[in-house]
Formats: structure tokens, C-alpha cells, sequence
């Protein structure tokens, strides 16, 4: 069943994120990671999902990540302190990104040994195209997550994009594939960080996976 939220959760998540947000250091391989002493949340997608639009969205600012039209613009993992309530990280972009395969592998590695030994780590969510549901490249993540028991939440960003009808099969189809995972909320979040829509319960979710 999907979460709900009272008013007072909904404001006092809204507030958090208004509040001191700072990007802290990219990490691009585990020594540099920051010490375990907060919750954690990170985001992950294929290149060009919207990931850096969207966190933009969730704290009300417009160059926090940076967003860009060529794929693999984020290169490491990219940690955030939200407030010194708890790290959010923008995660390396997989799929298409033009870069040689020996820089795919290495960031193929680097996501996988976080995935696998952050103790803080409370929830990834894989933020797919809600145009184009879920690829292969998506599957290989989530297989992962699931092999590792990192819980996970799937977010359809881009959801102003296609028309009602397509939106709701991609999210039935979308749904139907969460039941064969373990790891997996067993349903999807839908965003738009153009129309700030879906914004209210993301950054709600969030603050109660870290509190």
C-alpha cells in the first residue's frame, strides 16, 4: 500500500529541504567515502533519467546538482548534507552514457562495492523514464539490490510527458515487474520535477526512511 502522509509530515519534510543543503565531496572510489554517521538515501538511474532535476526539485533549487542534456555527466557518487539530518547521493548515471568501457567498468565497480557496504545506507530509489518504464540496464540494478538486500523504491520521473492512458500502463507494467523483486517497494512513485509534481511525497517518504 502506498504511504500517506499527514499534513504536519508533509510540512515538516518541506522544511527540511528548504533548509541548508550542501554538496559535500564526490566520492570516486570507497576510501573517500564520508564517515557512517548518518542515515542515507541514494538515487540511481539510467543517463539522462532526470536525476539531477529532480533532487533540484526536492530542495527548491535550481543548480544544487547539476543537470545536463549530455548522458554520464555524473561521474562518481555525489554526496549531499541535507540539513545534518541525513546524506542524499547522486549516484553515477548507467546505460548510455559515451564514455569508454574502462570508465563503465570502474563505475559499474564503485556502484556496486557502495551498494554492498554502506551500513547507512536505508533505501536507493531508481528513478526510471515514465515514458519508457524499465530497461534491461534498470532489471541489472534492481538484481543487484535484491542479491545485496538494499530495499529500493522505484520513482517515474518525466510523468507530465506521456499521455494518461501510456502513464498508466507503463505503471501497471512497472508494478507487475516489483512483485518478482524482494528487495522492492512493492509500488511506484510518480514525479514530474518540471511540474514539481509528486515532489511533497518524495521528500516525505524520504525523511521517514531517515528518521
Amino acid at each position: 500500500m502506498q504511504d500517506q502522509f499527514t499534513y504536519l509530515e508533509i510540512e515538516t519534510a518541506r522544511k527540511i529541504f528548504a533548509g541548508d543543503c550542501d554538496f559535500m565531496l564526490g566520492v570516486a572510489g570507497l576510501e573517500q567515502l564520508p564517515v557512517s554517521d548518518k542515515p542515507e538515501v541514494a538515487f540511481a538511474g539510467r543517463s539522462n533519467v532526470g536525476k539531477s532535476s529532480l533532487i533540484n526539485a526536492l530542495t527548491g533549487r535550481k543548480a544544487l546538482a547539476r543537470t545536463s542534456h549530455t548522458p554520464g555527466r555524473t561521474q562518481q557518487l555525489n554526496y549531499f548534507d541535507l540539513g545534518s539530518v541525513f546524506y542524499f547521493v547522486d549516484m553515477p548515471g548507467y546505460g548510455y552514457a559515451k564514455v569508454s568501457k574502462t570508465q563503465k567498468d570502474e563505475w559499474n565497480k564503485l556502484i556496486r562495492d557502495y551498494l554492498r557496504g554502506r551500513p547507512t545506507l536505508r533505501c536507493v530509489f531508481i528513478l526510471i523514464d515514465a515514458r519508457h518504464g524499465l530497461k534491461d540496464n534498470d532489471q541489472e540494478i534492481m538484481k543487484m539490490l535484491d542479491e545485496t538486500a538494499v530495499p529500493y523504491r522505484i520513482v517515474l520521473t518525466k510523468s507530465d510527458k506521456p499521455k494518461q492512458g501510456e502513464l498508466a500502463k507503463i505503471a501497471d507494467q512497472t508494478t507487475a515487474q516489483l512483485g518478482k523483486h524482494a528487495a522492492a517497494f512493492p509500488e511506484v512513485m510518480m514525479t514530474s520535477a518540471h511540474k514539481n509534481q509528486g515532489m511533497e511525497e518524495l521528500r516525505a517518504t524520504i525523511l521517514k526512511l531517515t528518521s
